[in-house]
């Protein structure tokens, strides 16, 4: 194979590797911020299971259910935390980078669609994250709940950490879903009626998806992420049928 047809896969391969060095940059530079900031987020976070700040005023030397673990404990769960905000405070900007690198690759007329992602994927993003931080208490409530009234249940913050990233990241993720779904009917890749004829398989899908990573496991979690990602898709699919309808008429007219 010549070098010529080699460097359209090297030309991509260099893409990717420029987008991501900038989205790990954005990330690390966020992730400072979380690094001095990290006494308010602790309390913002621990708030479901303990009050932090009422645990050190009253003296004690614990909060609730919750403990941290070994040596390397402290400064381990204080890295995580700060890189944990950056990759959600630099969400714009390494989903732009995402769309930046898969646009290309569309129609030269329909990149202006990047625009559209950009300015509607961040604040879908936010809000999956704002929502699946409301849910947090009560999916806490639900699963300590589980507990046996004679047993005593301690969790390490490092699991706790894990479960509460697992579960606002996945509700903000899944808040992308109609944007990505538009996305693609501007682009003239999906219509409309393709989007909502499988609706049965597509809810389907949407329950499923809930079930296998919403990281509690409880119905009532699930049911809480499932419910708003199916109006979203039909949401979606609606507003892609009105667009469809308008591209047709602009070509009647135009005829």
């Amino acid at each position: 194979m010549s070098s010529t047809a080699r460097m359209p896969l090297l030309e991509h391969f260099r893409e990717l590797r420029k987008r991501l060095f900038y989205s790990a940059i954005a990330i690390l530079l966020f992730s400072l911020l979380g690094w001095f900031f990290y006494d308010t987020i602790i309390n913002k976070l621990a708030a479901p299971v303990c009050d932090l700040s009422a645990a050190t005023a009253s003296g004690s030397k614990s909060c609730g259910v919750l403990y941290i673990n070994g040596v390397l404990g402290p400064i381990d769960l204080k890295f995580k935390i700060s890189l944990i905000l950056g990759l959600l405070l630099a969400s714009p900007f390494w989903l732009f980078q995402l769309w930046s690198f898969i646009s290309p690759g569309l129609h030269p007329r329909e990149r202006r669609n990047s625009i559209f992602f950009t300015i509607f994927a961040i604040p879908f993003f936010a809000v999956g994250v704002f929502v699946g931080y409301l849910i947090l208490p009560i999916a806490v409530k639900v699963l300590l709940g589980f507990t046996p009234a004679n047993l005593s249940n301690l969790v390490r913050f490092d699991d706790y950490l894990s479960f509460v990233t697992q579960l606002i990241l996945i509700f903000g993720i899944a808040f992308e879903l109609p944007v990505f779904l538009l996305s693609l009917n501007l682009a003239r890749v999906l219509s409309g009626r393709s989007i909502l004829k499988p609706w049965r398989y597509a809810i389907f899908g949407i329950t499923l998806f809930s079930a296998i990573f919403t990281p509690t496991g409880d119905p009532i979690t699930m049911l809480l992420l499932a419910i708003p990602l199916i109006i979203l898709y039909l949401l979606a699919g609606f507003i892609a049928l009105a667009i469809d309808r308008k591209r047709r008429l602009h070509i009647e007219v135009e005829q």
